[in-house]
């Protein structure tokens, strides 16, 4: 990260930051810079917020086109991760509009270790089952056969995907909801250079820790340690909002 703000500073480009809902080192740096530290510091996943939505799995997706905005990855990075996309795109759209018989799965469903069908579903139902396994379910559908096939070398990468995305996306929706509303301070910008002695409303401790710290946004200022709710309400009132 060093290296790369270094470098867009030499080109007079704006900095690059990554937020602790897109990276691990998002995360990192955020507690070195606002938290500080009075011993060694490691990184623990327990340490972001948002574990659910930095996953090994989607790391393509959260960061190749922030560096592809950079200069760091190359045009054909981008479009496997475009072909990506597309791909788990088609399976969930399969499995949202194909219905599924119970004569069709029920023998499937019970070697599964699930309870049958008593009509048709939706398959996408039967893929959110915690005992259906999508790899499994690929070989019972013929449709979802010819999108698996069409995956080529990717398949096992495309299948994790789009399991993931189903059997998650309620606690997927949610955090992204989470992230949205911090995201929302952090655009709200903080002078570095302002004079927090003059609030006097504000506990003593965090006029102390925001002179100190100069966080650059509403949003960094809110998890400094000793900014109470109330400091932060402080500052939105006297920023007008």
């Amino acid at each position: 990260m060093a290296g790369i703000n270094a470098s867009l500073k030499i080109r007079g480009d704006k900095e690059f930051v990554l937020g602790r809902d897109q990276a691990y080192i998002g995360v990192l740096i955020d507690d070195l810079v606002t938290k500080g530290v009075d011993e060694p510091y490691r990184m623990f996943t327990s340490r972001a917020e948002y574990r659910i939505l930095l996953r090994q799995d989607n790391a393509d997706e959260r960061l190749t086109e922030l560096s592809a905005k950079i200069g760091l990855a190359k045009e054909e990075r981008v479009e496997l991760l475009k072909v990506k996309r597309e791909l788990v795109h088609s399976f969930i759209d399969f499995l949202k509009s194909y219905s599924v018989a119970p004569e069709d799965i029920n023998e499937f469903l019970l070697r599964s270790g699930t309870s049958a069908l008593k009509q048709k579903m939706k398959l996408i139902e039967v893929a959110k089952r915690p005992q259906v396994r999508l790899n499994e379910l690929v070989e019972e559908v013929k449709g979802l056969q010819e999108i698996y096939e069409s995956c080529g070398r990717r398949a096992g990468e495309i299948i994790e995907a789009v399991e993931i995305a189903i059997k998650y996306e309620g606690y997927i929706a949610r955090e992204k909801l989470m992230a949205d509303k911090i995201k929302r301070l952090e655009r709200i910008k903080l002078d570095e250079n302002f004079d927090y002695n003059r609030l006097t409303s504000i506990s003593t401790e965090a006029r102390q820790k925001l002179s100190r710290i100069k966080p650059t946004s509403i949003g960094q200022a809110s998890r400094i340690s000793g900014v109470s709710p109330s400091d932060i309400s402080v500052l939105l009132i006297y920023m007008g909002r």
